[in-house]
Formats: C-alpha cells, sequence, structure tokens
C-alpha cells in the first residue's frame, strides 16, 4: 500500500488525484505529489531504512508508488566520498563527492528518476514509455525500459555528442534525432504526448519521475550519519534535482530521521546556459530563456521547468549561484580526475569549478561540511577533452627507449 495522498499545484493548491497529469487546469501550474507523513512517521525509522537492501528504494515508503518496486532494483545507494585530495586543492576542511558516475545501469543520477517513473508507468498500465533528453535520460529510459519490457521512444536533440548516441541505440529503443535543441525537443514532444498514449516520463508523468532525485538527498543525510551538510552544491539544468534534493532534507527533517536542518543550497550551472544563476545573481524572480551554447551538454536547458522554484530554495536556505565557462568546466573536470580518482562528465567539470568559485568568493566556508554532488560519468563526453589531456609517451619496445623517456618525466 502506497502512503501518496495525491498531486498538488505547486502555485494554487489545488489538490488532485494520483493520474498520469503534469499541470493544473485551473493555473496552470506544474503538480507535485504529496504524501501522508504522519501515516509514514509510524513505520519509518533510520534501523528500518539501515536494514534495507542498499538501493534506491530503501526510501520506498517516501517515493510515489502504490505497490512494490518493479524498475531499477540495483539503482540507487552510490558512495558518499570523503574528498580530502580536493579539499586540499580547493582550501576546506571537510568535503565530499556524492559519486552517481557509478550509477547502475547507465552511469548519472537518472538512474534513479527513472526507475521510480517506470514503476509508476507500470502501475498505471502503460505499455510504451518515452523521453525528451539531452542524453543521460535517454541512456536511462532506454536501458531500464528494455529490461522491464516496455516499447521505448526517446527523442534527442541530432547534435548530441556520438558517444551519447550510441550509448543509448545499444539498448535498441526507437531513437529520434530533432534538428533542434533540447526545448525545441521538449516542445515537439509535448505535442507527441498529447496524442499518444504514452508514459513521457519528463511530461506526463513528470510528477512521480521528479521524485526519484530525492533519493539522492536522502542518502546523502544517511551516509553522513544521520546529519545534514552545512553545504550542498547541485548542477542545474532544469532546476528539479536541486529542488528535489533539497525536498528531501526536509522531508527527513520532519519525519524526524535528522535533529537539525540549516543547509545551504547552491546551483552551478554553466555560463553558456546559466538562465538560474542568472536570475540569483540578479536577484530577480524572472527566469529568462537563453539559448544555450556550452560544452556541458546535459545541463543545456535553455528555459529551465522548475528555474524559479530552484532559485527560491537558493534564496530561502542562504546559498547562492555561480555559473563557469567552458575552460573552466574542463579545468573541473581534470581536478576532480587528478585528486580523487573520479572521472566525470561536464556537468560534474561544472559543479567542481562552481563549488571552487563559491569557497574562493567566501559563500562556502573553509571550515564547514560541504557536499557537491556529481551526476554522470566521464565515459559520456569524452569529447569535450580532446585536446585538453596530457600527451601519452609513445616508445619503442626496448629499455634503451623506456630510459630516454623517463629521464625527461622526471620525478612527475
Amino acid at each position: 500500500m502506497g502512503y501518496v495522498k495525491g498531486l498538488k499545484c505547486r502555485e494554487c493548491g489545488r489538490e488532485y488525484p494520483v493520474d498520469p497529469i503534469y499541470v493544473c487546469e485551473f493555473c496552470f501550474g506544474p503538480l507535485e505529489v504529496s504524501y501522508d507523513y504522519k501515516k509514514i512517521k509510524k513505520i519509518l525509522d533510520r534501523k528500518t531504512i539501515e536494514k534495507r537492501d542498499g538501493n534506491l528504494w530503501r526510501y520506498k515508503e517516501l517515493l510515489p508508488i502504490d505497490g512494490e518496486p518493479q524498475v531499477g532494483l540495483h539503482s540507487g545507494f552510490t558512495p558518499l566520498v570523503r574528498a580530502d585530495n580536493l579539499a586540499s586543492a580547493l582550501g576546506v576542511r571537510e568535503l565530499y563527492v556524492k559519486d552517481d558516475t557509478v550509477a547502475h545501469p547507465t552511469l548519472s543520477f537518472k538512474d534513479r528518476v527513472v526507475a521510480v517513473a517506470l514503476t509508476k508507468a507500470k502501475e498505471f498500465g502503460f505499455d510504451t514509455v518515452a523521453c525528451a533528453s539531452t542524453g543521460n535520460l535517454a541512456h536511462s529510459v532506454s536501458a531500464h525500459g528494455a529490461k522491464a519490457g516496455f516499447k521505448r521512444f526517446v527523442f534527442i536533440p541530432a547534435s548530441l555528442e556520438q558517444s551519447k548516441i550510441v550509448a543509448s541505440l545499444v539498448y535498441e529503443p526507437n531513437l529520434v534525432a530533432v534538428d533542434g535543441n533540447y526545448d525545441e525537443v521538449n516542445r515537439l514532444c509535448s505535442e507527441i504526448a498529447n496524442k499518444y498514449p504514452w508514459a513521457f516520463v519528463n511530461i506526463n508523468i513528470r510528477p512521480f519521475y521528479a521524485e526519484g532525485s530525492k533519493t539522492q538527498g536522502f542518502e546523502i543525510i544517511e551516509q553522513l550519519g544521520w546529519e545534514a551538510p552545512d553545504n550542498v552544491v547541485v548542477p542545474c539544468a532544469s532546476g528539479s534535482l536541486l529542488t528535489k534534493v533539497w525536498k528531501a532534507f526536509k522531508e527527513f527533517k520532519e519525519m524526524g530521521l535528522i535533529d537539525k536542518l540549516g543547509t545551504k543550497v547552491f546551483a552551478a550551472q554553466a555560463t553558456g546556459c546559466s538562465p538560474i544563476s542568472a536570475a540569483i545573481k540578479q536577484g530577480t524572480d524572472i527566469i529568462k530563456p537563453v539559448k544555450p551554447n556550452t560544452v556541458a551538454k546535459s545541463l543545456a536547458i535553455g528555459n529551465p521547468a522548475d528555474g524559479y522554484y530552484a532559485s527560491h530554495i537558493v534564496k530561502e536556505t542562504g546559498g547562492h549561484a555561480e555559473d563557469v565557462s567552458d575552460e573552466e568546466i574542463i579545468d573541473g573536470m581534470k581536478l576532480l580526475a587528478k585528486t580523487e580518482g573520479i572521472f566525470a562528465e561536464t556537468a560534474g567539470g561544472v559543479t567542481v569549478a562552481t563549488a571552487k568559485k563559491l569557497i574562493e568568493q567566501g559563500r562556502i566556508g573553509r571550515n564547514e561540511r560541504t557536499v557537491i554532488c556529481i551526476t554522470g560519468n566521464g565515459l559520456k563526453t569524452q569529447e569535450a577533452l580532446n585536446g585538453h589531456t596530457a600527451e601519452m609517451h609513445h616508445i619503442k619496445p626496448n629499455m634503451a627507449a623506456f630510459e630516454e623517456i623517463f629521464k625527461k618525466i622526471g620525478d612527475r
């Protein structure tokens, strides 16, 4: 039995039943899942969670399903790495990396949201799932959908990195490349969703899909010994991940699973697509759409659906936002790799470089406990590093050749 009370408009508060709908018919505000927290509190405590399997479903009562999980049974509960080497490089005392580069099965946090979305799609009785994607969601819907037995239609910008295209095609979905940016792809998908009876994970079942991101927040707190961090830095595309990490923190506080919550939430964006960061830095509620132009294509959403809500959370918690250039993104990827041995995609470079800026600005205290969210694996965006890495040493197969280059390398 589930613990969902229904759907509720985030603008006017009007309530709706649990159906595959996502927009309030009165004010056109987005819908969000609401829960019976009093009922959940009676059965969910730290010991109950700790006894469960190491996957995202250990928090199932706080996820929007009615029965048992059906998709993503090995997804989630990724490492929270104490990053002492990176902390030293950035000049802070205590820094952690929430490492979704190793998420199962497609190496990004999208495995969390898709596990929840496709479980809900099964409960609703859909036989076809679909999405608009900048890459990671395409992989996850293709993979999880294949295992779960769904027909799959996946829509992507045609300019997506070739490695990301191949990483979807291997699962043999119906992959549709659209001549346009993500926002144009998403508009097309909204039209298709109105005509075909499919479960579009980030359209008509978006309220349920988005809840999967909360599991990253739940895990951060549990892995910190049931304490909230002082700061969390979250990369923003639509802004949904940031809003759900904060919702997770608040739910754990409401459930009595943590004693106090004083976390500052920080938004990280690429300068070439930074509508949320720009609004926060300008002190305005207006999220002005932009045309993306950045190497961080997984964050290239110029008209972010949750941008307004993300900006309000940042302000509410006393956080801030920053954006970083393509050069800084690449430097961030390389810094994380050489200090912690973690190869993040371009979005991870955004998070690391943004954290560096915020620390230098004094917005993140050097003696505070900070978590940075790394959402995808660098194997997905290797092209971004072409021409920006160290060169390999090419030698003949003999000792003399090695000794010659060894002299040049010295103590490096």
